[in-house]
């Protein structure tokens, strides 16, 4: 499985220490940036570079990087196909990849420890969607709004 890591300034520097971490592991990792700190950057820019290659390559999982995750997570959500999800609790994550499938995390750098993103990336890395039937149709509810997988720009819808 491929992981594409993007940040802002805001989470520059946790994005680093869990790049280093998960290539140590062996994970096939790519760094869409930043790939220095820029104070001014903007996180809109990176949450959408991960974003289009979570939505062209169903097989990849997105971590976003910033100070409070929410941009991102919002930034994210518009590209369809890619379901992103906070990372604040380990079990939470595990409930958004067994129930929702989410195949983005964004992570709140100033509000979180090392040690603990690095138990949410685990189980969002290692948890399967559970494919019941129920949480399908709730997938399929959410690729459908606002009149198509995508709004009905991907000529797929």
């Amino acid at each position: 499985m491929k992981i594409i890591l993007g940040a802002d300034h805001g989470g520059f520097e946790l994005k680093e220490e869990i790049k280093k971490w998960l290539l140590n592991s062996k994970h096939e990792v790519a760094d869409v940036g930043a790939t220095k700190m820029e104070p001014e950057d903007d996180f809109v820019e990176y949450a959408a570079l991960v974003a289009e290659e979570v939505a062209e390559n169903g097989d990849a999982r997105g971590i976003l990087f910033c100070r409070n995750g929410y941009g991102m997570m919002i930034a994210a959500n518009r590209f369809g196909g890619v379901r992103c999800g906070e990372a604040f609790d380990v079990e939470a994550v595990k409930k958004g990849r067994t129930d929702d499938d989410i195949n983005c995390l964004s992570v709140p750098s100033d509000y979180i420890r090392d040690g603990d993103v690095k138990r949410m990336i685990e189980v969002f890395l290692s948890t399967a969607f559970s494919g019941e039937e129920k949480y399908k149709r709730r997938l399929w509810k959410l690729e459908t709004l606002g009149g198509g997988c995508c709004g009905g720009g991907c000529g797929n819808c």
